[in-house]
């Protein structure tokens, strides 16, 4: 096969977000040029356009990604082509041996665990699996664990502390599973407990949201010494669409929503809740899937290396103490936070205003 014809597979199989119309438009003027020229050199009798339609193209995902909103960004965060897990496991770490089951129940796929290396550094590896394709993506539950995945991923963090390995976490989930099993086989006892023990865990964690960070899902793997996430991701407490169906009864709504409940790497760190953001490639992650394992590499690396550093004693009073301020820093943050114009303001549903509450509850007396 040509390099010409595997171009033009390439370009027949990418996919593009909503707002991504003119993106596409370009993207496809270019590869006309380059069929028309029978060569991908930018020597040959279309360079110069070709040339040309690359610097608009640049310029106009410039504009778009450094301009998105909220709504976007769940949307760049959930595209079918961005590096879920298994392209981290590929890219990333060396010498990668996955480790099974939960010694309980049995062996979740929607959570791997997996010793590897990345640099001279042995870690353990804890993340969400997708899956890529309809059936393993079923196999995954779409990337949402059940109880013996979250068991499965705590006993190996035993195991790494035992043996004074670090552990990496790569969370990408819309949220827990919530089937009828899953509720029966303790999910709530099963996140709750890997809260409170990885608060404790005397060895170095770091935690990256490299996609989705939905809820209680996100947080049984989610509790390091340093949270980062990666430019274009989310991390909320429930989905926008899940928000909109709660206050108005209306998913439509999830774009308001998605700027009510402040999910961006951004805002969150302006919060304080998160501690880094790992840059993506300019188009998002999905656009060079190679220079993003990079820059997560980049950050591993180096956040390692300042972890290393500190006492393990000082390490776990510092972690918890990072838990416990949560409140107080998100609450200083929003007091040197701009408020909106009162004409940007949220509409809070009748139903739930304090007036109506009050009413609700004087009714009940009576």
């Amino acid at each position: 096969m040509t390099e010409n014809n595997q171009n033009e597979i390439a370009f027949s199989s990418r996919q593009y977000l909503p707002f991504e119309e003119s993106v596409a438009a370009i993207d496809e003027r270019i590869e006309d040029l380059k069929r028309q020229g029978q060569t991908n050199s930018l020597q040959g009798q279309n360079a110069q356009e070709i040339r040309a339609q690359q610097v608009n193209l640049t310029a106009l995902l410039k504009q778009i990604y450094s301009n998105l909103s909220p709504w976007q960004t769940v949307q760049v965060a959930r595209h079918p082509q961005r590096p879920i897990l298994s392209d981290y496991l590929n890219l990333l770490f060396k010498d990668v041996r996955q480790m099974h089951g939960d010694r309980a129940f049995g062996d979740d796929p929607s959570i791997v665990t997996a010793l590897g290396q990345i640099g001279s550094q042995k870690v353990m590896i804890i993340g969400q699996n997708k899956g890529k394709g309809i059936k393993e993506k079923v196999v995954c539950n779409f990337g949402c664990p059940n109880p013996e995945g979250y068991r499965k991923a705590l006993a190996k963090m035993k195991f790494a502390e035992k043996y004074n390995i670090p552990i990496v976490t790569l969370i990408d989930t819309p949220g827990a599973y919530p089937g009828i099993g899953a509720e029966e086989r303790g999910q709530a006892q099963a996140i709750a407990v890997n809260l409170m023990e990885m608060s404790r865990l005397r060895t170095p964690i770091v935690c990256i949201v490299i996609g989705e960070g939905g809820s209680g899902g996100a947080l049984g793997i989610g509790i390091g010494d340093r949270i980062a996430m990666l430019e274009h991701a989310y991390y909320s407490v429930i989905s926008p669409e899940g928000c909109a169906a709660i206050l108005w009864h209306d998913g439509a709504k999830a774009p308001v929503a998605a700027e009510a409940l402040k999910l961006t790497a951004k805002d969150l760190l302006k919060l304080k809740l998160v501690d880094s953001i790992i840059p993506e490639p300019l188009g998002g992650a999905h656009r060079n899937i190679h220079d993003t394992v990079y820059n997560v590499e980049r950050y591993i690396t180096r956040t390692l290396l300042q972890l290393k550093r500190v006492s393990l004693d000082k390490l776990v009073d510092d972690r918890y103490e990072k838990l416990r301020n949560i409140g107080v820093n998100c609450a200083r943050a929003m007091e040197t936070t701009p408020q909106p114009k009162a004409e940007k303001q949220l509409e809070i549903p009748e139903r739930l205003s304090i007036e109506a509450q009050l009413r609700q509850k004087e009714m009940e007396r009576i």
